[in-house]
């Protein structure tokens, strides 16, 4: 019930339901509402909230990314830093994003800003056409999920290098017409590629589907089945 509330920006009412358990609220609850918080960009409760996940579960590397992707979307690159510093102080290791998709019965993994595959100066080149298509269409790259202090332009950049744009623009090069995308991510799907992959089943008209870390999402005709919640 508190992730529902959170998706949909009641935050105040999951403080509430939180606040009225006959248990204290474990790691879960906190991490689901630091996740709605940064979805919705309150500050305040989403600091409560990662003080309590750094009680709990300490070691816990999704904390320290979601409470620096709730400081970098409001621009407060001085506390992104901070979070970082902590991180290296307290020996916390964020788990490299990575996407996967099985295409003629071998896997191919993608890293964000990947140099390795060896076809990925063509996904670059094809991720680059389909963008070009997207826009004609209204996509705008939503550059607060580019999590570095930099110009907008490299920010755009740098969101054309995230592992699942990666996977699913190989997909679409290599799958036959028509055929599903599938994807599996082992983080958390960003904003701006949810966003995307909206406009990118249009495009191609094509559905995608892509498994994160925490569910799945179905993207057909520019919509997705979560909505707009990542």
């Amino acid at each position: 019930m508190i992730d529902l509330l959170c998706r949909s920006g009641e935050l105040t009412e999951a403080k509430d339901l939180i606040k009225s358990m006959p248990f204290e609220p474990g790691a879960p609850i906190w991490e689901a509402i630091l996740a709605g918080c940064r979805t919705h960009g309150n500050m305040d409760l989403g600091i409560q909230a990662a003080e309590r996940l750094f009680e709990l579960v300490p070691q816990h590397d999704g904390t320290y990314v979601l409470l620096s992707n709730l400081y970098a979307a409001l621009g407060r690159w001085d506390d992104v830093a901070k979070v970082r510093t902590l991180m290296r102080e307290r020996a916390v290791k964020k788990e490299p994003g990575c996407s996967w998709i099985d295409v003629e019965n071998m896997v191919h993994v993608f890293l964000v800003g990947d140099t390795v595959h060896p076809e990925v100066h063509e996904v670059y080149k094809h991720l680059e056409q389909l963008v070009l298509k997207m826009r004609k269409l209204g996509y705008v790259p939503d550059t607060k999920f580019a999590l570095h202090d930099m110009e907008s332009e490299h920010k755009e950049n740098s969101l054309s290098t995230h592992s699942e744009k990666l996977a699913v623009a190989f997909g679409i090069m290599k799958l036959p017409l028509g055929a599903t995308i599938r994807v599996f991510k082992n983080l958390r799907i960003c904003g701006d590629c949810h966003n995307a992959f909206k406009f990118m089943s249009r495009v191609v008209g094509r559905e995608i589907v892509v498994r994160d870390a925490k569910r799945f999402h179905h993207f057909r005709n520019g919509e997705c089945s979560y909505g707009n919640y990542s």
